[in-house]
C-alpha cells in the first residue's frame, strides 16, 4: 500500500514515514500543498494523510484540486484538536476522516487501514428510501432532482441506514460500519460525520428522514416517531 503525507513540519513527516514504513508500507512525503496535488494526481496512492496548514496551498486547497480532477483517493485530515470547524469544513469538501492532534500511532494506523478496505470495496446496488437515493459505487445521494457527493464514510454509514430503513441502528454497528471493529472512535467522532450526512440528506424545506434517537443511535425513517 502507498501513502502519501502531506505535513510541512520535518520532524512530524518523519515519524509518520518512519511508522507506517516499518508495518510495510510505501511512503511518500510533501511538505507542501502543491506537492502534494502533484503527487495526488500522478501516482496510485492508496490513503492521503492531510494536514491542513500546508505552505502554497492549504489542506483545503489540497481537497478541492484533487476532488476536482475526479481523485477519489481516500483523504483522512490530520487537524488541531480546537480546529473543529476546519474537520467540517474539510469533510464538506470531500475528506474521508479525521484524526486530531495529538494522536496515537496505533490509532491512526487502523483509521488508515479502515480507509484502505473501503476503497476496495465495490457497492454496485443502488438503494432507495422514498425520494432519496443512494448510490454506493460513485459515492453520490439523489433526492428530487439534486445530487450530493459523499465521502466513503457518508456513504458507509449511510448505506447501513437505508439497508436497515425504519429501524433503530444503534451508534456502535454506525461506528463499525464506518471503522470497522476495534477502531476506537469516540461517538464524538460518529456525530460529526452523521451533522455532515444529515446535511446532505436533507436540505432546508425538505422532510427530515435521519432522525436521532437519543440515547441509541439513528434511524432513517419518513417521522420522528
Amino acid at each position: 500500500m502507498q501513502i502519501l503525507v502531506a505535513e510541512d513540519r520535518p520532524q512530524t513527516a518523519d515519524l509518520l514515514r518512519r511508522a507506517f514504513e516499518s508495518e510495510g508500507y510505501f511512503v511518500l512525503v510533501a511538505y507542501d500543498g502543491d506537492r502534494a496535488v502533484t503527487l495526488g494526481k500522478s501516482k496510485p496512492i492508496d490513503v492521503i494523510l492531510l494536514d491542513i496548514m500546508l505552505p502554497r496551498l492549504d489542506g483545503f486547497g489540497v481537497i478541492r484540486k484533487l476532488r476536482e480532477a475526479k481523485r477519489r483517493t481516500p483523504i483522512l485530515i490530520l487537524s488541531a484538536r480546537d480546529a473543529m470547524s476546519d474537520v467540517v469544513y474539510g469533510l464538506e469538501l470531500g475528506a474521508d476522516d479525521y484524526v486530531t492532534k495529538p494522536f496515537e500511532l496505533s490509532i491512526l494506523m487502523a483509521r488508515v487501514r479502515a480507509l484502505a478496505r473501503r476503497a476496495s470495496a465495490e457497492y454496485p446496488e443502488d438503494l432507495k428510501f422514498e425520494d432519496l437515493i443512494l448510490k454506493p459505487s460513485s459515492y453520490e445521494l439523489q433526492r428530487g432532482a439534486r445530487v450530493a457527493s459523499l465521502t466513503r464514510t457518508e456513504n458507509a454509514l449511510l448505506e447501513l441506514l437505508m439497508r436497515r430503513a425504519g429501524a433503530v441502528v444503534s451508534r456502535s454497528a454506525l461506528i463499525e460500519e464506518g471503522w470497522g471493529p476495534d477502531s476506537e472512535v469516540s461517538e464524538a467522532n460518529l456525530y460529526v460525520f452523521m451533522r455532515s450526512l444529515r446535511s446532505k440528506v436533507t436540505h432546508p424545506g425538505e422532510r427530515e428522514l435521519v432522525h436521532t434517537i437519543r440515547g441509541v443511535g439513528y434511524s432513517l425513517r419518513s417521522a420522528a416517531h
